[in-house]
């Protein structure tokens, strides 16, 4: 055996069974929820709207989530804390399960506020509910590497939580959308979409709090905390396999989410058609539902990082696609976004279940605090994308307004719309490919599992 895994070999060859599996996989759905309505909607939400620029909204989204580099590597630090004292991680999750209120508050803007007050409402909340969501996420995700699995379990555990989060994602962006008005969205439409959503949240997290509990007492027994906390943070920091991951899923984050801010322009501005908004959420995120099986079944054959690598060029070819817009036709536009929802599906599936190989290179210590840094990485890329894709709006000279009006955008505004749609995410992708080249763990990886 290498450093990679210091626990006999037969620990590291346990099946977990698919009843814990499943539990742990339907927190997935509440988070699937906050991942997906707040970066498909909330930019749209403020400059269409609320009436707020579109340099203001990018930067009320923007500063929120810069905080979260701050308080998820910290959130890390007080799950391995929990870890090491009480031998679970059982309080933040439960903490975590405060989410769906600050979700709800979100959409929840007083009827008398636009402009800059409506910004600064929507970006409390957000500071609220992304330190929320790390409490749960944090913990949750670092799961597989407190268990005694191997390589592929590893994968498979993140298959099984893929699934369950695909759905969060289609439900809430299929459901999100019509139950703010569609159309005729309105405030009332925003308000009554946070409160529904959260009451779902809500429970598919409970449901998750108790599933990962099962799974911790039937997969041989947790790992050992080790030492955790700043000086995990530090090592962290300076591990190479682990820096060039993460730089990579910045880029993948950053990415995924300014194409996710830009649906409802690209519906509306550039096919004429807000309603289209639904149809391509769906061609983007159903076909994980179908695909991450065989993803699954790829990384076993050729490895995590090949297949990973594969899913980036497919995203990248698929955006060129998108930046012909309307000429291309609607078929062609649909199917190019069913593309990027396949690479989609293997870009949360592989990195997600290469990070406990790294922690396990690592001795498997302080596994909270690697998942700290690098949820805090997710959520910059979350804030990074729209915010990217505003700056774009407004260098086109895009027109804010509040609900109810429509006004004429001019054509460099109409020709950011495509691009920041297309272009953008190509060029992001294509820096993701070149940084994941950068890893070099996953051959060693495979061999000691």
């Amino acid at each position: 055996m290498t450093g990679l895994d210091r626990r006999p070999a037969a620990a590291t060859d346990a099946t977990l069974p698919r009843g814990p599996l499943a539990g742990f996989a339907a927190g997935s759905l509440g988070m699937g929820v906050w991942v997906t309505v707040p970066g498909l909607l909330l930019l749209y939400f403020l400059t269409d709207v609320l009436a707020v620029g579109p340099w203001l909204a990018g930067l009320a989204l923007l500063l929120p989530k810069v905080a979260d580099v701050l308080l998820h590597p910290w959130v890390g630090h007080r799950a391995d804390v929990e870890q090491a004292r009480r031998g679970d991680r059982r309080r933040l999750l439960l903490l975590g399960c405060a989410l769906p209120a600050a979700f709800a508050a979100l959409f929840a803007v007083p009827g008398g506020l636009t402009g800059a007050p409506a910004a600064a409402w929507v970006a409390v909340f957000f500071v609220a509910g992304n330190l929320l969501f790390a409490a749960y996420q944090v913990p949750y995700l670092a799961t597989p590497a407190d268990l005694r699995i191997g390589y592929d379990e590893r994968t498979r555990l993140m298959a099984f939580r893929m699934v369950v989060l695909t759905l969060g994602i289609l439900a809430s962006g299929l459901v999100a959308p019509l139950l703010t008005g569609g159309d005729a969205a309105s405030r009332g439409g925003y308000q009554r979409m946070g409160v529904v959503l959260a009451v779902g949240m809500l429970a598919a997290m409970l449901v998750g709090v108790a599933g990962t509990a099962r799974l911790r007492g039937v997969a041989a027994g947790a790992t050992t905390a080790g030492h955790g906390g700043w000086r995990t943070l530090r090592t962290a920091l300076r591990d190479r396999q682990f820096r060039w991951l993460v730089a990579a899923y910045l880029a993948m984050s950053t990415t995924t989410h300014l194409v996710l801010a830009g649906v409802p322009y690209y519906a509306e501005y550039e096919l004429r058609a807000s309603g289209l908004t639904t149809v391509l959420v769906a061609a983007f995120v159903a076909p994980a539902l179908l695909v991450t099986p065989g993803w699954l079944l790829l990384a076993r054959r050729v490895g995590k990082q090949r297949a990973l690598l594969g899913a980036q060029g497919a995203f990248a070819l698929g955006s060129l696609v998108l930046a012909v817009g309307r000429p291309a036709g609607l078929p062609v536009l649909v199917a190019a976004v069913a593309v990027l929802g396949v690479a989609f599906a293997g870009m949360q599936l592989l990195p997600f279940s290469m990070l406990p190989d790294v922690i396990r290179a690592s001795a498997g210590t302080g596994a909270g605090t690697y998942t700290g840094v690098w949820t805090a990485t997710e959520a910059l890329g979350a804030a990074l994308g729209p915010y990217v894709y505003a700056l774009c709006l407004a260098v086109g000279g895009f027109v804010a307004s509040t609900a109810g009006e429509s006004p004429t955008q001019p054509d460099a505004a109409l020709a950011a719309v495509r691009y920041g749609f297309g272009l953008l995410p190509a060029a992001a992708m294509l820096a993701a490919l070149l940084l994941q080249r950068r890893y070099t763990l996953d051959t060693t990886a495979r061999a000691a599992s």
